[in-house]
């Protein structure tokens, strides 16, 4: 039997086809989106009429016994250890895909490789058994008390370097090979081609790692409330014990009741609108790509 190539008008039925279920999932997914805001806003409706956004997010003190809800303290940790995580974090996991790419010999790549996806899989709670027994000792003979913001920085670094790594090696994976070759034929050597080619034409995908990793940092709870030392306050230094928004949830929700419950959802809200946020931000980069 002779294949022949599909019409016009059988390509036009099997892309309505196949276009049909696909957007119906889209459909879906985006409003099991809507679904979780509106979830969020009802069950924030009553701090948010009681206490209203703006001392929410300016109040400087979280006391509910004494009717006081102000995020600021943990909204600066949360932001805090997030910036200061992906500090530490982009630029070793571009340097690390930089050399699967380009350095590492093909065993070591593939080993390598091997290690960062299972770092990337480790359970956060290990990350934050192993800060809580080695890095918090560590700082707190430096400056105690060791649980601090500057633990829940390099823990979450750590956690997210992973991230960054594989998808900045993919993005640099899918610079086309006639461009590097290029590079070669014009006499370029090695460092030009990963500054001048291949990372401007990656930066996308990695600009999309970068966030993908603030959002997983951002959202992180049980490794930061290990080592952060929960004490609801603006941190006056690294040292300074803090609590995030995320552990703020973890460890009030249980028995919080009334405005102090609703509160907490706003919180949610609150963290939900800075995961939009970052994803907007990244938004520009993936198009310029």
């Amino acid at each position: 039997m002779i294949w022949s190539r599909p019409n016009s008008s059988s390509r036009w039925h099997i892309d309505r086809i196949v276009g049909a279920p696909l957007g119906a999932i889209a459909a879906g997914v985006a409003s099991i989106l809507m679904l979780v805001l509106a979830f969020l806003g009802g069950e924030a409706l009553p701090a948010l009429l009681g206490i209203g956004w703006l001392r929410l997010l300016t109040d400087d003190g979280w006391h509910p016994l004494e009717g006081q809800f102000g995020l600021s303290p943990m909204l600066v940790a949360t932001l805090a250890s997030t910036a200061g995580a992906v500090a530490l974090a982009a630029p070793l996991g571009i340097g690390s895909a930089v050399f699967l790419r380009f350095y590492a010999p093909r065993p070591l790549a593939r080993a390598y490789r091997t290690a960062l996806g299972l770092l990337a899989g480790i359970p956060s709670v290990v990350y934050g058994l192993w800060g809580l027994t080695v890095l918090v000792p560590l700082i707190a003979r430096w400056t105690p008390p060791g649980a601090s913001l500057l633990t829940a920085i390099l823990i979450l670094a750590l956690m997210i370097v992973p991230t960054v790594a594989l998808t900045s090696a993919s993005a640099l994976a899918s610079v086309p090979e006639q461009l590097l070759l290029g590079g070669h034929a014009l006499g370029m050597r090695r460092k030009g081609i990963v500054l001048g080619i291949a990372l401007p034409g990656a930066r996308a995908g990695i600009a999309s790692g970068i966030v993908l990793a603030s959002a997983r940092a951002l959202g992180e709870t049980m490794a930061v409330l290990m080592v952060a030392g929960n004490v609801a306050q603006v941190p006056a230094s690294l040292f300074a014990p803090v609590r995030t928004l995320t552990g703020n949830i973890a460890l009030e929700m249980a028995y919080a009741g009334g405005l102090q419950r609703s509160a907490l959802f706003a919180t949610g809200l609150v963290l939900t609108a800075m995961v939009i946020a970052l994803a907007w931000l990244g938004a520009p980069g993936a198009r310029a790509g």
